[in-house]
């Protein structure tokens, strides 16, 4: 039998030890990582000096980037820090704190949207009752629920996780990935890796489902606007949202479902970072590419004049 022991830490390989490599790194993932900062915090500060933004749609909104600041921040920084120093190191402890809040955050996002799509179904589909169903109390009690449950379900997941134990410290990835991690367990694994990850498929498939239940009601409500201006208002509201769910789903489903590779492979180390990176630079931009109320009360708080002064003759747009 092999020698099962307890490591106390992982070598994260993800980036070869060549400095040209290192510098591309370093100077891509600080780019990336300071504009979606910078796009999330904007997207927060905007909804919450901006009154007419304190709308249920735009507090779940704020939510979502708290949650892209939080899940691009458990990863970068840390592979950034060792290409700095010139290490590949990570401790046992800083590699569950790693997977406990990826998954947390990831987690919560995926509840936040799923509540965010109910929202424009009882927005869309019942508008005469949506102030009294999405009232304050409710909106809080929604994403509270959210966030507890995200923390509860990653506590299991991170767990069930480490329980198993470790032949191998090394990783190949730039940072603690699940499925990377279970490859090195010298334990029986396999059962715990496929229960771990057909519970959380069952939940991701069951909240999938309300939220296609949502879209096909709102769909079948926009067919039945006469006029063509309310329809692409509506379309102007919910695409965004549909094209971040499409994101989130199929960038996430397709690296925890995917054969992991033996060795470090380029195509494995940019689909993670498409699915670590890309929501948080690429979720602000699309919700409010097309959002004139956001832009509006940016250029309000940017310019800090009064809102006389924003009409169809003074304003940017």
């Amino acid at each position: 039998m092999m020698n099962q022991s307890r490591v106390s830490g992982f070598l994260l390989h993800g980036f070869p030890d060549i400095r040209e490599v290192q510098v591309i790194h370093i100077s891509l993932f600080v780019i990336i990582y300071l504009v979606a900062l910078i796009e999330n915090l904007i997207i927060i500060t905007v909804i919450f000096y901006s009154h007419q933004l304190h709308t249920p749609m735009y507090f779940f909104l704020a939510n979502l980037s708290l949650q892209d600041i939080g899940s691009i921040s458990v990863t970068v920084p840390k592979s950034i820090a060792n290409s700095l120093m010139k290490t590949q190191t990570i401790s046992y402890s800083g590699c569950v704190c790693q997977i406990f809040f990826l998954v947390f955050f990831m987690m919560s996002h995926y509840v936040f949207l799923g509540v965010m799509a109910y929202d424009r179904y009882v927005a869309i589909c019942n508008p005469l009752h949506y102030e009294t169903v999405m009232n304050k109390k409710a909106c809080i009690q929604m994403a509270t629920s959210a966030w507890i449950g995200g923390f509860f379900y990653t506590t299991m997941y991170t767990g069930t996780t480490f329980r198993v134990e470790f032949c191998s410290n090394v990783i190949n990835q730039f940072f603690c990935e699940i499925p990377q991690l279970l490859k090195n367990s010298c334990s029986d694994s396999d059962n715990t890796a496929i229960w771990v990850l057909t519970f959380g498929a069952c939940l991701a498939f069951i909240y999938f489902a309300l939220i296609a239940f949502s879209y096909i009601h709102i769909f079948r409500a926009v067919l039945k606007i006469p006029s063509k201006q309310g329809k692409q208002k509506v379309f102007s509201t919910c695409l965004p949202h549909l094209i971040v769910i499409t994101l989130f789903l199929v960038s996430g489903t397709f690296v925890y479902l995917r054969p992991t590779s033996g060795s470090p492979s380029a195509f494995d180390l940019l689909v993670s970072m498409f699915y670590c990176m890309v929501p948080p630079l690429m979720n602000p931009i699309i919700y409010s590419i097309r959002n004139k109320d956001l832009k509006m009360a940016f250029w309000k708080l940017l310019v800090n004049i009064s809102p006389q002064f924003l009409d169809k003759n003074h304003s940017p747009f």
